[in-house]
């Protein structure tokens, strides 16, 4: 009874494409880094009153480190 057989499922709206989760990886890796040496440039930017520069160098240093660990991390194919 071949025509009982059920069509293989094509994916619907809610369905996550397998690169997805690398991906959100990535981004993650990118926000976070962001994120934490912000913080920490703008704890040094109070402790030191530097005005704001310790904060932005902080933001650059943070997307810096999470670029390398993205390409450390998710550049090779395994």
């Amino acid at each position: 009874m071949a025509g009982d057989q059920k069509p293989p499922n094509a994916g619907g709206p809610g369905d996550v494409p397998p690169g997805a989760g690398q991906g959100w990886t990535a981004l993650s890796y990118l926000i976070a880094g962001m994120l934490v040496w912000g913080f920490i440039g703008w704890l040094v930017d109070r402790w030191l009153e530097t005005g704001g520069v310790a904060t932005g160098i902080g933001i650059v240093l943070g997307m810096a480190g999470g670029i390398v660990l993205v390409v450390r991390r998710l550049g090779t194919p395994q």
